[in-house]
């Protein structure tokens, strides 16, 4: 199916659930956050969905979708540590909520990637995964992960759970 391996299929069925996951907290809670269960669904499955993504990248060596899949991982620790380490204080929330946010939109760049370069099938809507569309949607996605990380803070500052 769409050319995809059994790992293929298990990484995309997986990361549609940390998508989903994280779009719901985002929606109802207004953040992705490790304490509830609907964040530790989504921690887990992106953790999951980056190791498996490392057998599927099959392109010459390290490239940019294994670079990503570090990078996750890496954010998805800071957010861990400053929400549940001995750093807790209000900066280390603001730098949680920022890298959970973060690590979703990094699940966003190889979705819409891989979603316009294999569908519809047999006529994809993009040639690669170098198109210039693609660059454009990027920095559409980069651009509204800011605008929301903003929202974030303010909102926390107005809360109190933030300092000003």
């Amino acid at each position: 199916m769409l050319g995809l391996t059994t790992l293929g299929l298990l990484h995309t069925a997986v990361s549609l659930v940390a998508v989903a996951a994280g779009a719901l907290a985002l929606l109802r809670q207004g953040a992705i956050t490790g304490r509830t269960q609907l964040g530790q669904v989504y921690v887990i499955t992106t953790v999951i969905t980056c190791l498996t993504g490392f057998g599927i990248f099959q392109h010459g060596g390290f490239g940019k979708p294994h670079a990503l899949g570090l990078l996750t991982l890496i954010v998805l620790a800071l957010a861990w540590w400053m929400e549940h380490g001995a750093a807790a204080s209000a900066w280390a929330r603001i730098v949680a909520t920022v890298a959970y946010s973060a690590s979703f939109l990094f699940h966003l760049i190889p979705a819409i990637t891989e979603t316009s370069t294999r569908l519809p099938l047999g006529a994809p809507l993009l040639a690669s995964a170098e198109a210039p569309e693609l660059k454009a949607a990027t920095g559409v996605l980069a651009l509204l992960f800011l605008a929301g990380a903003a929202w974030q803070v303010l909102r926390m500052r107005r809360s109190g759970t933030a300092p000003a």
